[in-house]
């Protein structure tokens, strides 16, 4: 399902650490549904050092796929375990802030900046400079990586 071009965005924000709150910029906020109030799953990235925030019916979406997993395969039963891991409900507040549990602060590495960065239907928060080293890391060229995750695109 597509998405809008306004959903592939990032913004800065920065951390209250001792509360875990992070204010959601005007900018995304605009993009979110309903009066205020949003519902939201966070959950440690799979692949990077930082936190995924779902929206409920993205996230509601994605249970629907992992639930057609047989948990009597030892491998499935492994990844949704490792997949729930730290998942937690949050709700956007009539500030546009969201809370953090600490625990996921703290595996996010998350200290006073932070980047919230667009995954087109879930949103990234990182620490800023591990979000910067990480879009900015030498090892990748991202012309040729680009060139060989969008080559079959049009194909499908």
């Amino acid at each position: 399902q597509p998405r809008s071009p306004e959903s592939r965005s990032s913004a800065a924000s920065d951390v209250y650490k001792r509360q875990g709150r992070i204010q959601l910029p005007i900018s995304l906020r605009k993009q979110l549904p309903g009066d205020g109030i949003q519902e939201f799953v966070i959950r440690r990235s799979s692949f990077s050092k930082c936190l995924e925030l779902y929206p409920k019916s993205e996230w509601d979406h994605e249970l629907e796929k992992i639930n057609k997993l047989s948990r009597y395969e030892p491998e499935n039963a492994d990844f949704i375990r490792r997949f729930m891991a730290g998942s937690k409900s949050i709700e956007l507040d009539s500030s546009g802030r969201i809370l953090i549990a600490k625990d996921l602060l703290n595996y996010a590495e998350i200290n006073k900046d932070v980047v919230i960065a667009s995954q087109l239907n879930i949103l990234e928060i990182w620490d800023k400079e591990k979000y910067e080293q990480t879009v900015n890391d030498p090892n990748i060229d991202f012309a040729t990586l680009a060139q060989e995750v969008m080559k079959n695109i049009d194909k499908e």
